[in-house]
């Protein structure tokens, strides 16, 4: 008791290790309190270690501009794959409509084909050819050549002029001189360029304005006659490319 009021300072007059009660020494360092803070400091600090080994990880601050130069990049990349796909789409656009038209067009080409084989056109160079049985005036073959969208068959080489003679019969071809006397042109306005006119024509005047291949066996057989009179006539109409 003496030396836990020593140790509470109520006893100034004991010295730090010893005790007086009735004439007796006491020792008081048995009643010592014993120094912990070696082990305490040691505990704290075993303590701290393991608060700072199990502390979770601190999410790193992200940098703003590094934030926004990524965003920039993404949508640039963005627009740039829209732009792509915009292309690809077009061209495939483009191949789909091209491929269309190129089967429909070989479609109806031979459509017609076999529609003028059928209607015994015949085919030559590039053109079919229809060759009358009936006789009829100038106007009117050229009226019919135009209802079966053709025109009366316009010469431009001697191998055309070869295949229309074969035939034999006097036909009339395309070529006029009715709007300027002595200037021939044919059914498509364009002027004359190679002929092929049987000897000493033409020479009809203002009477003979429209020409007929005659049922002569020689290469050059054109000759001006009357428009109104009845002859049989050939259509030509090209084949589209």
């Amino acid at each position: 008791f003496i030396c836990q009021l020593r140790s509470n300072g109520v006893l100034s007059s004991l010295s730090t290790k010893t005790g007086t009660k009735r004439g007796k020494t006491v020792d008081c360092s048995a009643h010592a309190k014993p120094d912990f803070s070696p082990n305490i400091k040691q505990r704290m600090q075993q303590m701290e270690v393991a608060d700072y080994v199990n502390e979770p990880p601190r999410p790193k601050q992200k940098d703003s501009g590094d934030a926004n130069q990524t965003e920039r990049r993404l949508c640039q990349v963005l627009l740039l794959s829209f732009g792509l796909l915009c292309v690809i789409q077009a061209i495939l656009n483009v191949s789909l409509r091209l491929a269309y038209c190129h089967t429909t067009h070989d479609m109806i080409k031979d459509l017609e084909e076999d529609r003028l084989r059928t209607a015994q056109w015949e085919h030559f160079n590039g053109s079919f050819y229809y060759f009358s049985s009936i006789t009829k005036t100038w106007h009117e073959s050229r009226d019919d050549c135009l209802q079966k969208g053709a025109h009366l068959v316009i010469i431009n080489s001697r191998e055309e002029q070869n295949f229309t003679t074969k035939f034999g019969k006097r036909l009339w071809i395309g070529l006029t001189d009715s709007e300027t006397e002595g200037t021939w042109k044919w059914v498509d306005g364009t002027p004359l360029n190679q002929s092929y006119w049987h000897s000493v024509e033409p020479n009809g005047g203002n009477d003979e304005n429209c020409v007929e291949i005659l049922s002569v066996d020689s290469e050059n057989n054109w000759n001006d006659n009357n428009c109104l009179v009845l002859f049989n006539w050939i259509c030509e109409m090209k084949v589209r490319p």
